[in-house]
This record gives structure tokens, C-alpha cells and sequence, in this order.
């Protein structure tokens, strides 16, 4: 991508976004947790922000990098396939690095992995030597290849990489897993991961020098708080002072707790806000230990 002509300051803060795909809703989604909301414009491709100066772009989730790189965005939604590669590739051409993964943020999981036909006895990165290797991540596997120290042929395809084997066109193949299923369908096992990946938030290696830098910082405070609060409840009960260190113990995710004192007497009153699910098992355990009234509330926003 030629380099596009842009300001050298904004007092706007642009994200790209994938425009369709598995990581377009939930990216939306978790944006508007943070509070922000667009007007979208005719080509829908541009989103102007209208509850704060955040906008969208929608794109193809390959371009969000090189945005990132040329100044276009200031911050991308992105897989971390996707961006890793990118920086593979600039790394082999002697480029400096212009983004970086700044924040995961836990959806679009998935794995780059080795997958062998299920005929192979699988011993080791050693049996790729000298065989074909299908991939749309020549990036990432030749990294992986040169750290094992084997020398193989990447063949690059852009995709339906899975059936390369059976057309001949290469020994084995890297490409992204979630469910494994396709592999299956094609007689095709994964043996090694080279990477896990999931949707991640990528922005400049350097700060922002202009208002950008207050909005981002705003923008990180909310995604923190959100990211944050998933599956997490607040826990209120009472215990004698006695059983407290038993019961935090059964409370690993939880932050420090709130104790109050109730009447005057031996008991207290704690609330803990607990970041893994809450369940009637772990409820029951904390009864058991000698919580009582136990309540779990939700917790709508946060903000540290």
C-alpha cells in the first residue's frame, strides 16, 4: 500500500475495523460497551462518532496494518495473525516495526498450526526438512522454521490451503484452526502450534503527541474496565472474623475485599468483586466454609 497523505495531527482518534467477518460484530460490540456510538456513512465504510470523537473505518482486516503503518488509523481491531504476519514480513525486509498489539481482547480465537496428513507418524518440527509446506502465513512460518533450524519450501497460497495435500501441491500445510473440523474433512491432523491468536487492539509504537494521546488514554481506560468486568460479579456475605482467611482462599480471582464490621459483634461483612464465574458450586463451597447470606450482584461499570 502507497503511503496516503495525512494531517500530522488530529483531534479526532480513528479505528479500523474489520468491515465483515468473524471479528466485525463483536468488535462494534465492544466499542459500544465503551460508550461510543457513530453515524455510518452512505458507502458504509466510515463511521463518524457521535458520543465522542472516536470514528470508524471498515476494511478488510488485512489492510488494518498497513493503516496503522502509513498513519491512516491510529488504532486497529485486529487478529494478531494478522498483525503478526505484517510484522514478520517488515522485520525480513529490514523495516522498522511502526505498531504493535497493545491489548487482547478475548474473542476470534484461533490457532496457526502444523497439519499433517493422518497417515504421518508425527515425530517433530526434524520430519518438515526439506518437505512442501502450504501456507497463507509465509511470515510466521519461516520464522518458525528458521527458530527450529529446518529448511522446507513455503508455498504460498492465498487460500483453501487445506487441500493442498491432496493436490499435490505440497507435503503439509499452516494455516489457522478453531474447530478442526475442516482439517478433518480434508484427512488432515494438527501435530503443532505455532501460534495462538485472537483479536487484539494494535496502535503506534510511539505515543501520540496531540490531543489523540487524552483520547486513547480515555478510550484504553474504558476497554480496561470492560475487558475487565466479563464474567465478573461482585460477592457480598457475611462470615465470623475467624473463617475470613479460610473463605478468601476459596476466592483466587476475586480483588481485595471491602470488611466491615457488623454490630458490634464477631462477624463481618464482605464484598469482593470476583473476576471468574460465579457458580452454585462455588457458592456451596463458600457456604460450606461458613459464608452467610450470600449475594452476587452484576456490575454494570467500572472504572479504575
Amino acid at each position: 500500500m502507497s503511503p496516503t497523505a495525512v494531517p500530522a495531527t488530529r483531534d479526532r482518534l480513528r479505528i479500523a475495523i474489520q468491515k465483515s467477518g468473524r471479528l466485525s460484530d463483536p468488535a462494534r460490540a465492544l466499542l459500544a460497551s465503551c460508550g461510543l456510538s457513530w453515524r455510518e456513512s452512505r458507502d458504509k465504510l466510515f463511521c463518524y462518532g457521535e458520543t465522542a470523537p472516536v470514528d470508524l473505518l471498515l476494511v478488510r482486516d488485512d489492510d488494518i496494518p498497513g493503516l496503522l503503518a502509513d498513519g491512516v488509523c491510529d488504532y486497529g481491531i485486529v487478529g494478531r495473525n494478522v498483525l503478526e504476519e505484517q510484522a514478520a514480513e517488515r522485520a525480513a525486509a529490514g523495516k522498522p516495526q511502526l505498531s504493535k498489539e497493545l491489548l487482547p481482547l478475548g474473542f476470534g480465537g484461533c490457532r496457526l498450526d502444523i497439519a499433517v496428513p493422518d497417515a504421518w507418524d508425527w515425530q517433530g518440527a526434524a520430519q518438515l526438512q526439506g518437505k512442501r509446506i502450504a501456507t497463507s502465513y509465509p511470515g510466521l512460518l519461516g520464522r518458525w522454521l528458521a527458530q527450529q533450524g529446518v529448511e522446507a519450501d513455503i508455498v504460498v497460497l492465498s487460500g483453501s490451503v487445506e487441500i493442498a495435500p491432496r493436490l499435490g501441491q505440497a507435503d503439509v500445510i499452516c494455516d489457522l484452526v478453531s474447530s478442526g473440523a475442516t482439517l478433518a474433512a480434508n484427512q488432515l491432523r494438527p501435530v503443532q502450534t505455532i501460534m495462538r491468536s485472537e483479536a487484539v487492539l494494535a496502535g503506534p509504537v510511539q505515543p501520540f503527541a496531540d490531543i489523540r494521546g487524552e483520547l486513547a488514554q480515555m478510550l484504553l481506560r474504558r476497554l480496561d474496565g470492560v475487558l475487565r468486568l466479563k464474567d465478573s460479579r461482585l460477592l457480598m456475605f457475611q462470615a465470623r472474623r475467624d473463617e475470613v482467611p479460610g473463605l478468601l482462599e476459596l476466592l483466587p480471582d476475586a480483588e481485595s475485599p471491602t470488611l466491615l464490621q457488623v454490630d458490634g459483634a464477631d462477624t463481618l461483612a464482605l464484598q469482593a468483586l470476583c473476576h471468574g464465574a460465579m457458580t452454585w458450586q462455588r457458592l456451596e463451597d463458600l457456604k460450606r466454609a461458613g459464608a452467610r447470606g450470600l449475594m452476587v450482584l452484576p456490575v454494570e461499570r467500572m472504572l479504575a
